[in-house]
C-alpha cells in the first residue's frame, strides 16, 4: 500500500516537472495554433520571418539578461544603454556629428566594422561600472541599473543633442536588413548567439561558476569561487549584447535615435522569466529564454493582426509576468517540499 502510495507520488512529480520545464514550448505551440486559425495570415512565410527579425534585437538583449539573472541579479538599463551604444556606432558609421540629422549616405565614415566595434565597447564599459558598482560599492543591482537606466538615456540624449542619426551605407544597413538565402541577418545573429552562449552556460567551467554563484552565493564563495568577479562579468557580458543590439538595430532602422530601446526592460526581462530562468538564481537555460523571447514575439504579432489596441497588449505582457512568477515561486516551494 505504501509503495503504491509513493510511486503514485513519483509519477505526479514527474508530470509537474515535466511541465514546468516545458510549459512556455507548449503555450508557444498552442498560441501559434490559435492564431493561425483565427488570422490565415499568422502562418505566412513573411509574417513568421518578420516576427523573427522582431524578435532578434530583444532576443539578443534576452540573451544577456539570462547570464544577469542567473545570479540572481537583474538589469533595467539595457534599453537606455541600447539607445547610447547605438547613437554612437552611427556617429562612427557616420565620420562624425556633423552629418547627423542628414538623411542619404553622403558621408562615407568610417565603416560598418568601426561602428560595430564602438557599439560593443560602450556596452562592455558600460557594464562593467554597472558591475563594479554593484560588487564593489555594495549597492543592490536594481538601484544601481536603475541609476544607469536615468544616466545612459541622458547621455544619448547629450550626445546626439536629441535628434536622430540617419543614412547609413549599405554595407552598415545589410546587417540589419539583408538576408542570407532567405533567412534575415538578424535572425542569423540571434540564433548563433543563443547557440554560443548555451555552449558556454552548459559546457563551460565558467558557465557552472555562473550557476552556482546563483543557487548559493556564499556556498560558492566558499568553495572558493570569486563571487565578485563573476557577478560583475555577468553585468560585462549583459553589456555586450546591449552594445550588439543597438548596431543590429541601427541597421535594421537605418537610424539610430535617442529614444531606441524604450520600454525593452520589460520584453526581455519577461523573455527571460517566462522562458523558465528563475529571478532567483541559480536555474533556467538560453534555449527557455528563446522560447520566452518567441512567445512574446508571436504573441504581440498575433495581436497585431487581430487589432487588439497596443495598450491591451501592454497588460497582457504585464499579466503574463506575475504570473510566470508565480509559478516559479510555486515550482520552487514545491521542490522543497520534496
Amino acid at each position: 500500500m505504501a509503495e503504491a502510495t509513493l510511486k503514485e507520488n513519483d509519477k505526479a512529480f514527474d508530470a509537474f516537472s515535466f511541465l514546468a520545464r516545458f510549459a512556455p514550448l507548449i503555450f508557444l505551440l498552442l498560441l501559434m495554433a490559435i492564431f493561425a486559425i483565427m488570422e490565415p495570415r499568422f502562418l505566412s512565410s513573411i509574417n513568421l520571418f518578420n516576427v523573427m527579425r522582431q524578435v532578434s534585437i530583444t532576443g539578443l538583449l534576452a540573451i544577456g539578461m539570462t547570464f544577469v539573472i542567473l545570479t540572481a541579479g537583474i538589469d533595467l538599463s539595457v534599453g537606455s544603454l541600447l539607445a547610447f551604444a547605438g547613437l554612437v556606432a552611427a556617429a562612427v558609421a557616420k565620420g562624425g556629428m556633423q552629418d547627423r540629422f542628414t538623411v542619404g549616405d553622403a558621408a562615407i565614415g568610417y565603416g560598418w566594422p568601426l561602428a560595430a566595434l564602438s557599439a560593443i565597447l560602450v556596452g562592455l564599459a558600460c557594464g562593467y561600472l554597472q558591475g563594479i558598482a554593484i560588487t564593489k560599492l555594495k549597492v543592490p543591482a536594481f538601484v544601481v541599473t536603475l541609476g544607469g537606466m536615468s544616466v545612459f538615456r541622458g547621455a544619448a540624449l547629450l550626445f546626439a543633442a536629441g535628434g536622430p542619426i540617419s543614412g547609413f551605407q549599405p554595407e552598415f544597413t545589410w546587417w540589419g536588413q539583408g538576408r542570407i538565402f532567405t533567412v534575415p541577418v538578424p535572425v542569423i545573429i540571434f540564433l548563433v548567439s543563443a547557440v554560443l552562449a548555451h555552449i558556454v552556460l552548459h559546457y563551460t567551467r565558467y558557465g557552472r561558476r555562473v550557476y552556482a554563484v546563483g543557487g548559493n552565493p556564499e556556498a560558492a564563495r566558499l568553495a572558493g569561487l570569486n563571487v565578485n568577479r563573476i557577478i560583475c562579468s555577468v553585468y560585462v557580458i549583459m553589456g555586450f549584447f546591449a552594445g550588439l543590439g543597438s548596431f543590429v538595430l541601427a541597421a535594421r532602422l537605418n537610424s539610430a535615435e535617442a529614444v531606441a530601446g524604450t520600454g525593452y526592460e520589460l520584453t526581455v526581462i519577461a523573455s527571460v522569466v517566462i522562458g523558465g530562468t528563475s529571478l532567483f538564481g541559480g536555474s533556467g537555460s538560453i534555449f527557455g529564454t528563446v522560447i520566452g523571447a518567441l512567445l512574446i514575439g508571436v504573441l504581440l504579432n498575433g495581436l497585431v493582426l487581430m487589432n487588439v489596441s497596443s495598450y491591451i497588449q501592454q497588460i497582457i505582457i504585464g499579466v503574463i509576468i506575475v504570473l510566470a512568477v508565480a509559478f516559479d515561486t510555486f515550482a520552487k516551494s514545491r521542490r522543497r517540499k520534496a
